[in-house]
């Protein structure tokens, strides 16, 4: 092979189920998975279940104002506790089978004839606690026993993107607001997708709105190419929206430095973040099979801008375009991962050796 080129992962590494389930249960149900945006859980009692690798967690705000994850199963005989996506209860949980009933803390504290078994622990019994950690405005939930170290391997990535953790400090992403929210069911591994948010060789053939406002990507090279580089609007661009027409007003935090860029962070195993003045857009993967994927994306904006209903259509456009063109090229390539001519992959060129090393990382993960 030519020295400039770097193998690809095989073909069936996009395809086998064996392989998926070992994603599952050796990268997803053990690193630290981003998991609602913590506003989407306003008030005691609200509640989303989101499914991480192959087990359904339930996300609940307490009474205290808390958040709490528990593995979504009532520990009576292993009925699935909610069914719903999202909701609210007032006081607690019920299951639908039996009626065991769990506080907002996971305690049990109801069952039929439950005072005439005094021998059962309500601690004990009670729901199955999941880590959960908030940053940036969302909850992340890990299910191993010991899990990794939240700093390393989360904040650890936006340092190495950025430079330094206090670059995104500046976004202020905690206190902004869902201006816009899409899922895109997208029919390709997961892979497939990461590998082709981290690099922009792809972007002069398939993005001519992104390349329109950040110049520099028609070269090839992505974001994420240089440690705390940004790409820089065009001369004549004067808002990251889809017709490089003005945007809104730059968030508070930002700093000169950053005004007029955009940054791009993966943060493994499924966390996209793009960084621009006026917005952020936050994506968060779902993997549900070998060949499936939810994508789920936020257009986060300032409180003010969002409770006055300024029109953030075009910011939106822009982006839901790129990911429409990404998600569309991710589709194209996932049935040839069957291919006898990808049996054995195909190549990266020197601009996506980051690729090459996303490789090697899921590979030694699968160990």
């Amino acid at each position: 092979m030519t020295a400039s080129l770097i193998p690809t992962l095989p073909g069936h590494y996009y395809t086998d189920p064996a392989i998926f389930a070992l994603e599952q249960a050796r990268i997803f149900e053990n690193m630290w998975f981003c998991a609602v945006r913590a506003s989407d859980l306003p008030t005691p009692g609200t509640f989303r279940s989101v499914t991480v690798g192959r087990e359904s967690i339930l996300i609940v705000r307490g009474r205290d104002g808390g958040l709490r994850a528990f593995l979504n199963i009532c520990r009576h005989r292993g009925a699935r506790l909610c069914t719903t996506a999202a909701g609210e209860v007032k006081r607690a949980f019920q299951c639908p089978y039996h009626a065991w009933t769990y506080g907002l803390d996971g305690k049990l504290i109801a069952a039929p004839n439950l005072t005439k078994m005094p021998d059962i622990d309500r601690v004990e019994y009670g729901l199955v606690r999941v880590h959960l950690r908030e940053w940036l405005g969302y909850a992340w939930v890990c299910l191993s026993d010991r899990p990794p170290s939240f700093e390393d391997e989360v904040m650890g990535a936006v340092t190495e993107r950025l430079g330094a953790l206090s670059a995104i400090d500046s976004y202020e992403i905690d206190t902004l607001q869902v201006g816009k929210r899409i899922s895109y069911d997208v029919r390709a591994n997961w892979k497939l997708i990461v590998e082709n948010f981290m690099e922009c060789y792809h972007c002069a053939t398939i993005h001519p709105e992104l390349t329109e406002v950040l110049p520099e990507f028609a070269g090839g090279y992505a974001a994420q190419y240089y440690v705390g580089h940004g790409a820089e609007f065009g001369a004549d661009i004067k808002g990251f929206t889809v017709d490089g027409s003005e945007g809104l007003p730059k968030l508070p935090g930002v700093t000169d430095d950053q005004d007029r860029r955009y940054y791009a962070i993966t943060i493994k195993p499924q966390v996209f973040i793009n960084l621009v003045p006026d917005h952020i857009i936050w994506h968060r993967m779902y993997p549900v099979a070998e060949d499936r994927t939810i994508v789920e994306c936020d257009w986060l904006y300032s409180t003010e801008v969002v409770a006055s209903g300024r029109d953030v259509s075009r910011s939106v456009e822009l982006f839901d375009r790129v990911n429409l063109q990404d998600f569309d090229a991710c589709e194209r390539c996932q049935p040839a991962m069957s291919s006898r001519a990808y049996a054995n992959g195909g190549v990266l060129v020197p601009s996506e050796h980051h690729i090459g090393a996303f490789h090697e990382w899921v590979t030694t993960r699968l160990a």
